[in-house]
């Protein structure tokens, strides 16, 4: 029953925790205060705990070390009681502290953050270059993994004892994150660094779907023999990698995941925090694997707007067919969206209820509804399906029932080997 908030703000805690008693009550601690309502209560008894949460699950594996900090604008403790401590009603003034601050604030020596794509802040454009820099705020050198420097390189960590990876994924193999832990992973066992991953929850993990890659379309955007949703959380699929032996010549990375408490894979989850800028909420993040296949394709996907990954559309679709209108314009994670400046005809579904598979119907209308079928998909497509087959099967007019038939037999395949690094019911 735990709230979780998705923006980035002060707020005020009141923790309402089982008696040590006899009796085993819960007890509310009794205040006087405007600030705080019943909607401000946690009920933490089973409430998630996140990985970054668990401080004495990883303080231990850092105290006297130096330290590398995987980490963005996610990387946030959603509160500042250890589980140790949740037996003891208290009220918290809450602060969401960043990991890196966190770290520091405990006699932790951060050495260096490495940031992903979209950067340390998470306000960078998707495929924007990131550079290196300095952060204002603790004086930590900042080295980018995105760009031309997606791995860390030995020199970059010359000097580190262990990397700490701590980011919030959402559960899409086309979604980079997953792709910088596996070039992390790789760097640190190069150089026999242990990696520690901070567990978080998987927003779109209770259900696993689409087709699976084929080795010869890996790129940065699908790294792995996986299909589109995983259904995984992020240590769960960092223990893939290192078991399945996807890191280089597979080697092992010395890998320790702390894993979160009170989760399972059907706990519903919002994000406290946009992942990047362009995921905007709850909504986008459920039809984001659905909605990223037309990143593939002459049909803008929301970017531009405020309604990213939850509407669709093109100047060149019938009116009469798709009579929700928007028009592109500059903004944060989309300097210069497609159609900018036009008018789009295209969907909404920002009320669309939330999905347990990707819909394939959205992209399949759109495909023949566009006069000009053969302008419809670019080079990017086949990247992001993973495969050329998905292109091919909607060129040959099959329904979705049909495509989606097709990847039965990859899926169950991949639900096999995922039993083997499942952490979580």
């Amino acid at each position: 029953m735990g709230l979780t908030f998705f923006k980035n703000t002060l707020f005020l805690t009141l923790f309402v925790c089982f008696s040590c008693g006899s009796q085993n009550k819960e007890k509310v601690e009794s205040i006087e205060s405007e600030e705080i309502s019943m909607d401000d209560v946690i009920y933490v008894n089973d409430k998630i705990v996140i990985g970054a949460n668990r401080f004495s699950e990883y303080h231990k594996l850092l105290k006297g070390k130096k330290v590398g900090v995987v980490a963005n604008q996610t990387s946030m403790l959603e509160d500042i009681a250890d589980e140790e401590y949740q037996t003891v009603p208290q009220l918290t003034l809450h602060m969401e502290f960043h990991l890196v601050d966190h770290l520091i604030k405990s006699g932790i020596t951060v050495k260096k953050v490495f940031a992903p794509e979209h950067g340390f802040r998470g306000t960078a454009d998707a495929g924007e270059h990131v550079k290196d820099g300095v952060d204002s705020k603790t004086r930590v050198p900042l080295i980018s993994l995105y760009g031309s420097n997606k791995k860390p390189s030995q020199e970059q960590l010359k000097g580190i004892d262990v990397v700490v990876f701590d980011i919030q994924d959402v559960g899409a193999r086309f979604y980079t994150y997953i792709s910088t832990l596996h070039y992390v992973m790789e760097a640190c066992a190069e150089a026999g660094i242990p990696v520690i991953v901070l567990d978080r929850p998987n927003p779109n993990g209770r259900y696993i779907d689409g087709p699976i890659l084929e080795p010869e379309n890996q790129s940065f955007v699908g790294m792995h023999p996986i299909p589109v949703v995983h259904g995984m959380t992020i240590g769960e699929y960092a223990q893939m990698i290192n078991g399945e032996g996807w890191l280089k010549d597979k080697i092992k990375c010395k890998l320790t995941v702390v894993e979160m408490q009170n989760y399972t894979h059907e706990t519903p989850y919002a994000l406290p925090i946009k992942p990047s800028p362009n995921l905007p909420n709850d909504q986008a993040i459920n039809l984001y694997p659905s909605l990223c296949f037309f990143e593939g394709t002459f049909i803008n996907a929301g970017r531009g707007t405020d309604m990213q990954f939850q509407v669709f559309g093109a100047p060149s679709l019938p009116a009469s067919k798709y009579t929700f209108e928007y028009t592109p314009q500059s903004n944060e994670g989309a300097k210069d969206p497609k159609f900018k400046g036009q008018l789009c005809h295209g969907k909404d579904l920002r009320k669309e209820p939330r999905l347990s598979k990707i819909n394939l119907e959205w992209l399949i209308d759109a495909y023949n509804a566009n006069g000009k079928k053969k302008d419809f998909f670019n080079s990017f497509f086949v990247k992001l399906a993973g495969t050329k087959k998905l292109q091919q099967q909607i060129e040959q007019g099959l329904s979705a029932e049909e495509i989606r038939n097709s990847w039965k037999e990859g899926l169950e395949s991949f639900k096999e080997i995922r039993k083997k690094y499942i952490l979580y019911d």
